[in-house]
């Protein structure tokens, strides 16, 4: 049960911050960053397991992509920090950055003191990682478009609406 409500809300995350960043980025760079994000989650979630190996004769398994909707909610929160985020759940709102901010903060404390869950934490902050520093660097390079929302593309099928 508990693989399906992660699996659930790993493709909410994709549809809800995915597709307003592929409409902003476009599909070329909108899969370069997720699939950064995605390997670099990987490439921690690998560096703990060897340490683990090596450190606690412990062998852990992961499979997953939510490295990857880290690394979206990072971009989202960076891209569109005031945008209001609801959760169909919970009956209040978050600004994006605040939203991703606290995930994140989350992530950290579980992985320092959250024991064993079953998620791999450290991968979803290697995602977030990841994707924060393609950010920066896209940012910093000034042949790419620049950051934030477009007057060409606000206009379309999936624009956020402020």
């Amino acid at each position: 049960f508990k693989f399906w409500v992660h699996l659930m809300f790993n493709m909410l995350g994709l549809v809800m911050f995915g597709a307003v960043l592929e409409s902003e980025w476009g599909t070329r760079r909108f899969l370069v960053f997720y699939s950064v994000c995605v390997l670099g989650a990987a490439l921690c979630q690998f560096a703990l397991a060897t340490w683990q190996v090596y450190e606690q004769s412990r062998v852990v398994f992961s499979v997953g992509a939510s490295g990857g909707i880290y690394g979206l909610l990072v971009a989202f929160g960076w891209l569109f920090p005031n945008q209001r985020i609801g959760l169909f759940f919970l009956p209040i709102t978050f600004k994006a950055r605040h939203f991703a901010i606290g995930l994140i903060v989350l992530q950290l404390l579980l992985a320092l003191f959250g024991g064993r869950t079953g998620e791999s934490h450290v991968a979803h902050l290697g995602g977030a990682f990841f994707g924060l520093a393609l950010i920066l660097y896209w940012r910093r390079d000034r042949n790419r478009p620049p950051q934030g929302p477009s007057p060409r593309r606000r206009r379309s099928h999936l624009r956020v609406v402020r």
